[in-house]
This record gives structure tokens, C-alpha cells and sequence, in this order.
């Protein structure tokens, strides 16, 4: 592959805005190669050498991808990947001389994210490149988003899948039943007035007005089991309005 532009030498400081990205290959003029073409596209590259260097670089440090050569001084690619995958589910790009199928299995059965022979065009490595990191910031972005489940007691109302369950027992709900439930669970101990509880269901376009809230509460509880003389678990608050219970 050509160079275009100067690289950026190992060990210089992050540049802000700028993906780091470490090349572990034993192939030094490769490497200044694959470097600089990278730095140009807003990538700080960095480097490792042996396969032990790289495997201590690429767990000690933050890297949006790591670029991983199958032959290697002191411990070869695969080994150097089982290290990583052992604490660190960063985006590895494997490359080989060999570009045999076994090798390609292999590194992907092992973690590898995606597999290129060091027969790439440029245009193909930034291409893979970007590809891994892109499906690594939407699973992160995925993973900030999800909700962790609620538990209150023996209840377990998870937001992401939105089921709910009482012991061993799954709870057949309708959405605005879930919902209901959903809101005074966020808020356990908590007092949820009926306009409050309106508020944070009116957006699912339910057919819902202020004292129908009553009635959802009702049904809720009979699937719960729960007497409203006596609660285990949805309190009423006379003139104020609901509590799950903690």
C-alpha cells in the first residue's frame, strides 16, 4: 500500500478528536505504511512490535481498534488475542501473510472481529476499520441505553423487554398496565399522583384519562394478588395518590 501523509510515531500524546488505533506487527515498514495512510483520516496510530509488547499495550490502554498481525515474535497473534479477549472487548482487525481459511476460523472463533490478508487495498482497510468501530459504538450506545430491570420485593419489571413477574410467576399485563407499574416502581416509596402517573403514560397514546388511572390500579393489583385493604404491594394514598410499596 502507499503512504500519503507523516504517521504518528509510538508513543507521542493523544491528540483530541482523534481515534487511537494500535498496529501490533513485527513488519516495521509496514507499519509506518499503514500509519500513514490512517493519520490523515483522524487516527493516532501507535505501535508494538512483539506479541507480548502488543498484548500488554492492548489491555494496559484505550484503543478504538487494534490491528493484529498472525505472526509474531515472542507469542503469535492468536495468543496475543486470547490475552486481550480476556479483560477487553475492543474491536480487533487480524491480518495475515498467509490469508489461509483455518487462520481466518480460528481468529474469528477466538474474538477476532473481522480478518484481513495483508493483500488489502488501502481503501479496504479503512473500510473494515471503520466498520468495526462503528458496530462497537453502536453496541456501547445500546448497552448506555438500556435500562437495568427494577426489582421491588419479590417483583421483577424489566423496561427493555417490558415483562414483569411476581416470584416465579409472569405477569400478564396490558401496556398500560406495565406502564403503571413501570412508573411506580422507577419511583418505589415514593408517592406518584394520578397527574403524574397521566403524565409519564400520555405519550403511548393510550385512551387514558385522570380517573380511569383508578381503574388500571385496580386491575393491577388483582393480577398481583394484591388487597387494597391491606397492600403488599400498591399503597393508596388517600388524596394524594399511589406507592408501590419498597
Amino acid at each position: 500500500m502507499k503512504a500519503s501523509a507523516a504517521g504518528v510515531a509510538p508513543g507521542d500524546s493523544v491528540n483530541s478528536g482523534k481515534s487511537r488505533i494500535l498496529i501490533i506487527d513485527d513488519d516495521k515498514r509496514f507499519c509506518r505504511l499503514v500509519a500513514d495512510y490512517l493519520a490523515p483520516m483522524s487516527y493516532e496510530i501507535l505501535m508494538a512490535h512483539t506479541g507480548p509488547d502488543g498484548a500488554a499495550k492492548a489491555i494496559a490502554e484505550s484503543w478504538a481498534a487494534v490491528i493484529l498481525d498472525v505472526m509474531l515474535p515472542g507469542m503469535d497473534g492468536f495468543e496475543v488475542l486470547k490475552q486481550i479477549r480476556k479483560s477487553s472487548d475492543v474491536p480487533v482487525l487480524m491480518l495475515t501473510a498467509r490469508g489461509d481459511e483455518a487462520d481466518r476460523i480460528v481468529g474469528l472463533e477466538i474474538g477476532a472481529d473481522d480478518y484481513l490478508p495483508k493483500t488489502f487495498s488501502s481503501r479496504e482497510l479503512l473500510a473494515r476499520l471503520r466498520a468495526v468501530t462503528r458496530r462497537r459504538s453502536r453496541l456501547l450506545t445500546q448497552e448506555e441505553e438500556r435500562e437495568p430491570a427494577i426489582t421491588v420485593g419479590p417483583m421483577a419489571i424489566d423496561p427493555n423487554t417490558r415483562t414483569a413477574a411476581c416470584g416465579d410467576r409472569c405477569l400478564d399485563l396490558t401496556p398500560v398496565e406495565f406502564d403503571l407499574l413501570l412508573s411506580l416502581a422507577r419511583a418505589k416509596g415514593r408517592i406518584k399522583s394520578r397527574e403524574q402517573l397521566l403524565d409519564e403514560i400520555r405519550d403511548r397514546n393510550y385512551d387514558v384519562f385522570d380517573r380511569s388511572i383508578d381503574v388500571h390500579i385496580s386491575a393491577l393489583r388483582k393480577k398481583l394478588g394484591d388487597d387494597a385493604k391491606d397492600p403488599r404491594f400498591i399503597k393508596t394514598i388517600r388524596s394524594a395518590g399511589y406507592m408501590l410499596v419498597a
